[in-house]
């Protein structure tokens, strides 16, 4: 595996985990459709949030959050979407979240979550 693919599963497993202990349900991780995939979706406080986690080993080409442009949000728009056509029943209110991770395997790494940037 590459060592960016590498990093990259770990900050999803990383993310998976706080938001677990934040009282989220992941109910689906690594969902994809011929759109894209969306890393992670949650129920969480009556709705579902889909999460997309962002992952560097250091602040050197900046901070993850700075990669969740409008193009990708209105990526992210539309897979929610997707995942509800293909999931059916009540999802409640849909929400996205972001997760940056910053750090590298085998390191305690800085984990911050934005929620609702939708």
């Amino acid at each position: 595996m590459a060592q960016k693919d590498e990093l990259g599963r770990w900050g999803e497993d990383v993310a998976a985990a706080r938001l677990t202990r934040l009282g989220y349900d992941v109910i689906d991780r690594n969902w994809r459709c011929l759109q894209g995939e969306i890393d992670i979706v949650a129920r969480v406080r009556g709705g579902t949030a889909f999460v997309e986690v962002k992952t560097r080993s250091s602040l050197a080409f900046g901070h993850p959050f700075e990669a969740i442009t409008s193009a990708k949000l209105a990526r992210l728009h539309g897979l929610a979407l997707a995942w509800c056509r293909a999931h059916p029943g009540r999802h409640g209110r849909l929400r996205v979240d972001v997760v940056a991770v910053i750090g590298t395997v085998g390191t305690e790494p800085a984990v911050e979550l934005l929620e609702d940037v939708f």
